[in-house]
């Protein structure tokens, strides 16, 4: 294997049935093969409920992203696999729930903080404050590195959820 190969992160959005054990297969694929997933979002997204989308979120060499696609398109109960990522342009976003345990000027830096980055006060007691927060990872991070700063804090993400621009529809 050639050790020059840029690692990538890519985005794969995967259809499959909405029955018992299909998300463990997927997961199995990945575990049994050492690949690692950054994100796992999984959610019922047909009218009758008997489709789901899959968005993974994993890093690797261009060999082994198409080996995640290749594996992943055989597996019975997967029906398609995008990789938003190679296709072009998409929208990625997260949610986050960010617990802050803060007095003092920690505290009022906080609120400051949530503004700037658009973050609303999901909750507030004397010692603390929980700012729900959806945008980018990246922002996401951001604003937790900042939060991190200014006292305990407790992270609650959802993982990646991704979609294709423009009129291209899965």
């Amino acid at each position: 294997m050639n050790n020059n190969a840029q690692i990538e992160r890519h985005t794969v959005a995967v259809l499959v049935d909405n029955e018992p054990g299909v998300l463990a297969r997927v997961i199995g694929l990945f575990s049994g093969r050492g690949y690692n997933i950054e994100s796992l979002t999984v959610s019922a997204v047909s009218e009758d409920e008997s489709m789901s989308r899959i968005t993974i979120v994993t890093s690797g060499t261009p060999m082994i992203i198409e080996q995640i696609k290749a594996q992943l398109d055989r597996l019975v109960p997967v029906h398609e696999v995008h990789d938003l990522t190679a296709e072009g342009a998409h929208i990625e976003r997260e949610i986050a729930l960010v617990k802050v345990v803060a007095g003092g000027a920690e505290r009022r830096e906080s609120l400051r903080i949530a503004d700037i980055f658009k973050a609303a006060v999901a909750d507030t007691t004397r010692e603390s404050f929980v700012f729900s927060l959806t945008g980018k990872p990246e922002k996401l991070d951001a604003f937790v590195e900042l939060m991190r700063g200014l006292g305990k804090t407790e992270v609650a993400r959802s993982g990646v959820v991704g979609i294709a621009r423009g009129a291209k529809a899965l």
